[in-house]
């Protein structure tokens, strides 16, 4: 489209370049912008143009112009604010959609602009009418309709205007009454107490009464009789009689094309996308909506013509207020791509910056700031996982209908085979909060998917439903799966029953893992909190230069390097080759310098890319209210949300695009509870914003009062609002009387407890700031460890089952004399918890070291048993033949009766006769009460009440560390 100077009202300059409302009144047929103190405040005699511009997390810039139509408009004024809407939208580079609206026939996106409502005021500017003037408190009348957003409309102050099926609200002078007719539902009910609020805080400065009445209430109430009083006393109510309030049916879509400023039908059987050139303007009658499409070569005079072609349609029609949209090629809407029969996911169509770039030059030259006219970059934001990641986990390996209890060693081993069931507890805001999900693998069993998914829903619903549930593929891991885990290898194959006689029958061969055969890992994480091992196809086009990887052969072990690797990627390689294989020598392999071994192995050498597999991004989320019955979901789109269009009787699905939450109210009957997880995969299934859902998507069931901080960052949040008692109205109700959220008693929540040596608190800014810090191995992560990384990392002091090329490890354990299997014993609490929980919290001096990098393998080195080498030689059996808890009292001193007494020669790290079978993480325990104070310079019990940190650095003064 060509553009011009004179396409341009200097009113638009500068219009659109950062996210907000704009708003223009038309006056003389000219756009006036108001100022902001003003929005929200509409005339029933004047015009208005709308812009909303949206900042994406792509960095684009969305745009919606629409053009509001008070009822007592001139035609005139009309026309003028239709024209100006596809100016504007030339002004901003021809990507807009553009709405009509007229008043009292708002569209709900509209509506969302100015939540609760808005509630046009009598008058006009420069149309022949004056603005009410302020006089005497006079009361009104309104009727309000609507779940998710409010039409107000006023209606004439008298008993014939109400019904029972609707909800009106009395404005007096002294006192604010809501009248909820016995048809409206509870929904409709909170919405209506919204406007309440903004009739109180807009026209009694939040100095009014607040009464609410029910229909069919008796007469004996004061209140009740106080509102029929000002209809002259109580008296049955009419029915509600038809009028144009009523949306008339929808009739068949109906395509015409306009040319020379005339509209003529397009003759055709089913609306197909190949019917629209690209040259010229369309118009599609849908009934209650009517759009305009226009190609994107279409002149500024041709949009105009067909603009003013689908206002003069819509005023044919007498008895409906259909609203229009405009839309551009390449932009269109879903609904109106919905129309069409066939629809492609992707338009061959030519959309640059150059109608925007002109725009843009020319306004430049004027002046004008046009840095918001052009597409900025992303927003690059670091990935978190907005949970507490030093909680407990416990793994369940799904065979047939029952669930299979792992050990911790055998926690973060995944078979593609297989599905599983985990269940996270992690200390929430004033309780233990609760993930429970289920992890499939790619070539699992159907039914043991279904029965996976079956037996975390009884999970759920044992804890009465105060769990978040994910469903998880593989391949689709969300970064809180992955941060809760902290390592995960993913194996070929399967354990359970089902998937072996899956093979069989099949008769494919059976690729499950094997330690002896040949098998390619590709490693990739962000540190040793997050890293994965994947194993892939064993074939040199499954190597990536992006990537680490480790292949091996029985006894022989290669690590290759990508080139496009960092130091900290081969650092995790090492990492993984302990706990692949922790008893070989690793043969490091750098990209271009590969062995003929190497290459042998993986089959002699092909292409493979050189471009990391990226992340999908996150998108902008978007807000449904749904409703599910007989297997049909029907959904409707909630613009600009807030925490307060959760309703508690409602089931919502929040579409991140990547993953999607069903948030499951707390007042939903039991039936559609349990459906919820039904309900999400049919969200996928449909994908409603035709936006390429994948079918495997994560999807998360979140029910009220247990939402967890990864649901709740999307909001700003409070907590009380969820926890509180009642349906909605309920609530509402009492937030508008008390005029505050009401705080809730809670319990103390009790002392904090370690699971599996994880620091139960939950880390400040500063903590999380130094995960990258963490990464080095001259320093040990700052959060707690997961039992499965602790027991996969148990052999890292064994020197003879230590791959020798690895950094040393920051990982400790305890001996297997030193614990009991399967005891599974928390730390007991005392005030030494309490004392190093608060030291925790305070950052280490500026400068110094939070723990120095842990012993080499020669440093201390228990006598090796020859016996039991041969067993160490497997990574599963390694991980069997011991159950690990890490840092066992860690935070306290531990009683030392019964614990044998060594001398310190024997027990510091450059002995020469080192004492085996102890605990080498906690030397200092079996020192003498004497020789201890010699040493330290304090008792014990004063040493355990210093944080960790200063503890390290006198074990490591004395070299007991």
């Amino acid at each position: 489209m060509a553009v011009s100077m004179r396409d341009l009202d200097s009113a638009f300059q500068g219009a659109g370049q950062k996210a907000g409302l704009e708003i223009w009144r038309i006056e003389n047929f000219n756009p006036v912008p108001i100022p902001k103190s003003s929005y929200g405040k509409f005339f029933t005699g004047d015009s208005y143009v709308i812009l909303k511009t949206t900042a994406l997390k792509s960095g684009a810039l969305r745009h919606d112009i629409h053009y509001w139509l008070g009822k007592d408009t001139s035609q005139d004024e009309a026309g003028a604010a239709a024209i100006k809407t596809v100016e504007l939208d030339a002004a901003l580079g021809g990507r807009a959609v553009q709405y009509r609206e007229v008043q009292g026939h708002e569209t709900e996106k509209f509506l969302s602009y100015f939540k609760p409502c808005i509630i046009p005021q009598e008058g006009g500017v420069a149309s022949g009418f004056k603005h009410a003037d302020a006089e005497e408190y006079k009361a009104r009348l309104f009727v309000c309709r609507g779940k998710h957003v409010v039409h107000v409309k006023e209606v004439p102050f008298a008993r014939s205007s109400l019904n029972h099926d609707d909800i009106f609200v009395l404005d007096t002078e002294s006192k604010i009454f809501q009248f909820n007719g016995s048809n409206s539902s509870i929904q409709e009910r909170a919405k209506a107490l919204e406007v309440v609020q903004y009739i109180k805080d807009s026209y009694h400065e939040g100095k009014c009464a607040v009464a609410a009445i029910e229909d069919g209430k008796l007469m004996a109430d004061p209140e009740t009789g106080e509102f029929w009083g000002f209809f002259g006393g109580f008296a049955p109510l009419p029915r509600k009689t038809a009028n144009d309030d009523k949306p008339a049916d929808p009739h068949s879509p109906k395509l015409l094309c306009v040319e020379k400023e005339q509209a003529e039908p397009v003759e055709t059987d089913s609306l197909k996308r190949e019917l629209l050139d690209t040259n010229k303007c369309y118009i599609l009658d849908c009934g209650l909506e009517v759009f305009v499409w226009m190609g994107r070569n279409t002149s500024l005079d041709e949009r105009k013509s067909a603009s003013r072609s689908a206002d003069e349609l819509v005023s044919s029609t007498a008895q409906l207020k259909p609203q229009i949209i405009r839309v551009i090629e390449g932009f269109e809407t879903v609904m109106f791509r919905s129309k069409f029969a066939a629809w492609p996911r992707t338009i061959d169509v030519t959309v640059s910056e150059d109608g925007r770039g002109k725009v843009a030059a020319l306004l430049k030259r004027q002046g004008v700031n046009v840095t918001g006219l052009l597409k900025s970059d992303p927003t690059k934001e670091e990935i978190q996982p907005y949970i507490d990641c030093t909680g407990h986990l416990q793994v369940w390996r799904v065979n047939g209908q029952k669930k299979i209890l792992l050990t911790a060693s055998d926690q973060s081993k995944f078979y593609s085979g297989d599905c599983y069931i985990f269940q996270y507890t992690y200390p929430g805001e004033d309780k233990e909060d609760y993930l429970i999900g289920t992890w499939i693998g790619k070539n699992s069993v159907e039914e043991e998917r279904a029965s996976a998914n079956s037996l975390a829903s009884k999970l759920v619903e044992s804890i009465k439903f105060q769990a978040s549930q994910a469903r998880i593929y593989e391949g689709k891991e969300p970064i809180q799966f992955y941060s809760i885990f902290q390592t995960i290898i993913v194996l070929k194959g399967g354990l359970s029953d089902a998937y072996k006689t899956c093979i069989a029958e099949k008769e494919i061969p059976d690729e499950t893992y094997s330690e002896d055969g040949v098998a390619l890992f590709r490693i990739q994480g962000s540190g040793p909190d997050n890293m994965q091992a994947l194993q892939v196809e064993h074939v040199a086009s499954s190597l990536n230069s992006c990537y680490c990887y480790i292949l091996h052969n029985g006894p022989a072990v290669f690590t290759w390097s990508g080139s496009s690797t960092t130091a900290d990627d081969q650092e995790l390689v090492e990492r993984m080759v302990d706990l692949i294989k922790p008893n070989l020598q690793s043969k490091p392999q750098r990209e271009g310098t590969e062995s003929e071994q190497f290459w042998d192995l993986l089959g002699g050498k092909l292409e493979y890319p050189s471009q990391k597999i990226v992340r999908e991004p996150e998108s902008d989320p978007h807000l449904f209210s749904c409703n599910f019955s007989n297997g049909n979901l029907n959904v409707t789109e909630i613009y600009n949300f807030s925490q307060d269009d959760l309703m508690t009787e409602d089931i919502f699905i929040f579409d991140c695009h990547s993953e999607i939450f069903v948030w499951v109210g707390q007042q939903v009957d039991l039936k559609s509870r349990t459906q919820a997880l039904t309900i999400g995969e049919k969200f996928l299934e449909l994908d409603f914003l035709l936006e390429n859902l994948s079918r495997v998507a994560p999807i998360y069931v979140v029910n009220e009062g247990s939402e967890p901080p990864f649901f709740t960052r999307f909001f700003k949040w409070e907590s009380a609002k969820s926890e509180m008692l009642g349906n909605s109205f309920e609530r509402k109700l009492t937030i508008l009387k008390n005029g505050r959220t009401p705080l809730l008693d809670k319990p103390k929540r009790r002392n904090p407890v370690l699971y599996g040596g994880r620091s139960s608190s939950v880390p400040d800014k500063s903590q999380r700031s130094s995960r990258k810090m963490s990464l080095s191995p001259d320093r040990v992560r700052v959060r707690g460890r997961s039992p499965a990384f602790n027991a996969l990392a148990a052999t890292f002091e064994n020197p003879n089952a230590r791959n020798l090329s690895t950094p040393p490890p920051v990982i400790r354990k305890l001996y297997p004399k030193s614990v009991t299997p399967d005891s599974a014993i928390l730390a007991p609490k005392s005030t030494s918890i309490a004392a190093l929980s608060s030291s925790f919290e305070q950052p280490p001096p500026a400068g110094g070291t939070m723990m120095p990098r842990s012993l080499k393998a020669t440093s201390v080195t228990p006598k090796s048993n020859p016996e039991t080498n041969d067993k160490e030689t497997s990574v599963s059996s390694k991980m069997e033949s011991l159950t690990i808890q890490e840092d066992v009292k860690e935070d306290e001193a531990e009683d030392e009766e019964g614990l044998p007494i060594y001398p310190y020669e024997c027990l510091k790290i450059t002995s020469t006769g080192p004492v085996t079978d102890i605990d080498v993480t906690r030397r200092e325990t079996f020192l003498s009460s004497v020789e201890f104070k010699e040493k330290f310079g304090m008792t014990k019990d004063s040493f355990y009440k210093l944080p960790r940190w200063k503890q390290n650095k006198l074990k490591m003064a004395i070299q007991l560390f």
